[in-house]
C-alpha cells in the first residue's frame, strides 16, 4: 500500500486509471480495489481526490481545529491517533541542553504505510520518526543523528519491535520521549492536541501557546518536530489552506493528510 500511495502521489495531475496504479504494485485491479479500500477506507479513486490542494483548503474550511479549545478542555495530555494511545514525556531543559550527552539512542528502519521510515527510542520511548521516501536513508539518518550530536547511537531492530508493530497495526500505548527546548514543546504539545483528520494553522498555533506574533518560530519549531505522524506537524497549514512546507517532503505530508482524512470520512460514513 506504500508502494501505491507513492505511485498516485507521483502520478495524480495525470489522474491514473485503477488498473495502471494496480499494474504499478503488481496486483489485479479487483484485488488491489478490496485492499487498497479495506486498508485506506475509502477507494483508489476517492484517495486521489484527497491529494489536491483544493483537499487542503477544504479541510482547513470545514475540519478547522481551534487548539485554544482543544486546550482547554485537557485534549493536550495524552492524546489519541486513530487506535494509538500517546504517553509522553518531556525532558528537562538540562536534558536538551547536553544534546543527548548520556542517552543512548536505540534506531531500526521500517516500512510505514507513507515509504520507509526510522524510528528512534530512549528507554523513555521514541525520541524520533522520519520518513525516507524523498530524501534517502543517509540523508535522514544524518538528519536525524545531527539533532543529538553527544548521544550515543545503536541498531536495535529486535528491541524496537514491539514499537515498531505498534505503530504498523496501529493499536496500543506508545511512550514518546521529547528532546526540545522549552518553547518548541509547548509548540509540539500544541500539535499532540489536533485531532486526526483535522488541521490548523501555524498563526492559530503561536495564540494557542500564549504567542501570538510569534508565527514565524511556531513554523521553525513544527519544522524541527522530531517525531513525525505521532507528533502531527503536519496538521498545520498556511493561513490560506496551502500545505506549507514539510522537512520530510511535501509528498509525505500530502499522503499523510489524505490517509488521516479519508479515514476520518469513512468512520464518518459508518457512524452515519
Amino acid at each position: 500500500m506504500a508502494d501505491a500511495i507513492a505511485y498516485i502521489e507521483a502520478n495524480r495531475l495525470d489522474q491514473p486509471s485503477l488498473e495502471q496504479v494496480a499494474a504499478a504494485v503488481g496486483l489485479s485491479p479487483q484485488h488491489f480495489q478490496r485492499e487498497f479500500s479495506k486498508w485506506v477506507g475509502v477507494s483508489p479513486k476517492r484517495y486521489l481526490q484527497y491529494l489536491t490542494l483544493d483537499h487542503a483548503r477544504r479541510l482547513l474550511a470545514e475540519r478547522f481545529s481551534v487548539l485554544d479549545a482543544a486546550l482547554e478542555t485537557g485534549l493536550s495530555g495524552p492524546s489519541r491517533l486513530h487506535d494509538l494511545f500517546l504517553r509522553w514525556e518531556a525532558m528537562t531543559p538540562g536534558d536538551y541542553a547536553q544534546k543527548g550527552a548520556g542517552q543512548v539512542i536505540r534506531w531500526t528502519w521500517f516500512d510505514s504505510p507513507f515509504g520507509e521510515a526510522l524510528v528512534m527510542a530512549t528507554d523513555r520511548g521514541i525520541c524520533g520518526l522520519a520518513f525516507a521516501a524523498e530524501q534517502g536513508r543517509a540523508a535522514v539518518m544524518a538528519d536525524m543523528r545531527a539533532r543529538w550530536p553527544e548521544a550515543s547511537f545503536r541498531e536495535d531492530t529486535a528491541g524496537l519491535e514491539p514499537l515498531v508493530r505498534a505503530l504498523s497495526g496501529g493499536k496500543g500505548e506508545v511512550p514518546l520521549a521529547l528532546f526540545g527546548a522549552p518553547f518548541q514543546i509547548k509548540v509540539w504539545e500544541a500539535l499532540l492536541s489536533i485531532p486526526s483528520g483535522h488541521v490548523t494553522t501555524y498563526s492559530e498555533i503561536a495564540k494557542a501557546i500564549g504567542h501570538p506574533r510569534a508565527v514565524r518560530a511556531v513554523g521553525t519549531a513544527v519544522g524541527r518536530n522530531p517525531i513525525s505522524w505521532l507528533i502531527p506537524c503536519h496538521r498545520a497549514l498556511r493561513r490560506d489552506g496551502a500545505l506549507g512546507g514539510y522537512h520530510w517532503g511535501l509528498p509525505v505530508k500530502r499522503a499523510l493528510l489524505a490517509w488521516e482524512a479519508a479515514r476520518a470520512d469513512a468512520r464518518e460514513g459508518e457512524a452515519a
